[in-house]
This record gives structure tokens, C-alpha cells and sequence, in this order.
């Protein structure tokens, strides 16, 4: 049975995802529907790729990714499908599908071609979800697009690294359901430019000089529990999906808050290791 999963920025109170649930099943009854997420942040094409990036590879290969962010079709914004890592990709070409592949090279790309007189406003459900059943049936992409050489790149997302080699820019790109701040800097690129130097990262005024490879690396367990004080402290960890983040220990945004607003952080935001 076929697998289908949406990644969208409808949010949970209007009809969108239901109703895209329901095109789907009224296409094809034999296939499973995944919600990986429909909480991204509108319009924003580097969340949707970091949720997918980390969501989809652990999915069984041959899974149908359905994306529906900044998903309207004009001169700038064309529909894919692509068939990548033995996965396939439904959406818009916005940069979703080239920062999920990174270096990785698609097997397939092509531009869906399946409109005749269609001019629709929810291109999710009257487009993406056909391409989808038309895959989960067996179907192949050249059916229901022409092919084409490359996607649509977001080079503005990527790290800066100066000539020096001594500093690396880069940004916030997500931020979690703890308040934690995700960047853009992978755990590969910093090694690969740290070279055993001690670094400082800094964000806006706040400064770390290690960067930890779990959250409980922080505590101290040697120290009885009741005279511990690890609750709400600063820290620098790589996250599971292998990049630098910035969090709060045992963070509660009802409460004391996340890293994101006890840091002043947000989405874009500048964030630099300096190596030493």
C-alpha cells in the first residue's frame, strides 16, 4: 500500500487538510495518508524543507511527499514532482526539494503539465493531489509532466564562510516546538572549518563557547539533584538533524520560555562562529 504524507502551512482550524485527505481517498482508497506537519509557518519554504528533510528519510522508499507551501503557480513558481533518494516529491518549485536534497542529485525531475483549461487557486488538492495518486497507482512522472534539468535553488539560505576561514554567518532557520532555534549550520560544515580550534558563537549578545552533543551534556550529575541549578540555563547543542542549535535546558515556553524569546531570537536571524 502506497504512503502519501502532507507537509503543509493550512494549520489545523480551517478545512484545507481535510479536504485535501478527502481528494486523495476519492482518487485511490488503497493508500495510507501521513500528516508530517501542517503547522508550518505561512509561505515559508526553508521551515517546510527542514520538516521534511528530517521527516521524510524515514519513510519507506518509494513514499509520495506532498508539500503545500507558497504552492500558487505563475511565471516564477512551476509545479514539480521529483523522484529523489527513491522518494518522491510533489510541489511547488519554491526551493522546498532543493534544500531537502542538499548535494544529493535527483534521479527524475519534471514540470507537471496536467492542467488543460484548470486555473485553480488550491493548487493542493485540484493538482498535487492527482500527481500523487497518479504515482500511488504506479504511475510514472513523465505521464503527468516534462522533463527538466534542475530546481529552483535558495542560495541565500546557505552559510557564509569568509576567505580567512575563520568565521562562518549563518542564520535561523526554524524554531521548534520547545522555543529552541535551529540554524542553518551543519555540524559537517563546522567541523570541516573548525580544524580543532576553540571558536565563540555568538547570537545577537549572547555568546557560547562549546556547543554540546546532547541537551543533559549541560548538567552536572555529579552534584546531588536538590542542589542542582541546570533548569532554564543557555546552551548550544547539535541537533539530531545535524545541526547547530541554540536552546534553553528543560525550556517551557508557558513558563520560564524558549530560546527563541529569552534570546530575542527569530526566523533569519544572524547567528556566528568565530574560530580562534
Amino acid at each position: 500500500m502506497a504512503i502519501i504524507s502532507l507537509t503543509t502551512d493550512f494549520g489545523e482550524k480551517d478545512h484545507f487538510a481535510g479536504a485535501i485527505k478527502g481528494a486523495i481517498y476519492s482518487e485511490t482508497e488503497d493508500v495510507k495518508i501521513v500528516d508530517i506537519s501542517h503547522s508550518v509557518s505561512p509561505f515559508n519554504v526553508q521551515e517546510a524543507a527542514y520538516i521534511l528533510k528530517n521527516a521524510y528519510k524515514n519513510f519507506p522508499k518509494g513514499s509520495i511527499h506532498v508539500y503545500g507551501v507558497d504552492s500558487e503557480r505563475h511565471p516564477e513558481n512551476r509545479h514539480i514532482a521529483v523522484l529523489l533518494d527513491d522518494h518522491y516529491f510533489v510541489g511547488a518549485d519554491n526551493g522546498v526539494v532543493s534544500l531537502v536534497a542538499g548535494e544529493r542529485i535527483p534521479e527524475k525531475i519534471v514540470e507537471i503539465n496536467i492542467y488543460n483549461d484548470l486555473d485553480t487557486i488550491f493548487p493542493s488538492m485540484d493538482v498535487f493531489v492527482k500527481v500523487a495518486c497518479h504515482i500511488a497507482r504506479g504511475g510514472t512522472l513523465e505521464v503527468v509532466g516534462k522533463p527538466i534539468a534542475e530546481l529552483k535553488s535558495l542560495k541565500t539560505f546557505i552559510p557564509i564562510v569568509n576567505t580567512e576561514q575563520d568565521l562562518v554567518t549563518g542564520h535561523v532557520i526554524y524554531v521548534d516546538n520547545y522555543g529552541n532555534v535551529v540554524t542553518n549550520i551543519s555540524r559537517q560544515l563546522f567541523e570541516n572549518i573548525r580544524k580543532g580550534r576553540d571558536f565563540e558563537l555568538y547570537a545577537r549578545n549572547y555568546r557560547f563557547e562549546k556547543i554540546y552533543n546532547k541537551y543533559s551534556d549541560i548538567v552536572n550529575f555529579a552534584v546531588e539533584k536538590p542542589k542542582r541549578d541546570d533548569d532554564g540555563r543557555r546552551l548550544a547543542v547539535f541537533n539530531s538533524a545535524g545541526y547547530v542549535e541554540l536552546a534553553i535546558y528543560r525550556s517551557n515556553l508557558e513558563t520560564v520560555g524558549g530560546a527563541s524569546s529569552l534570546l530575542g531570537l527569530s526566523y533569519r536571524d544572524v547567528v556566528t562562529i568565530r574560530f580562534l
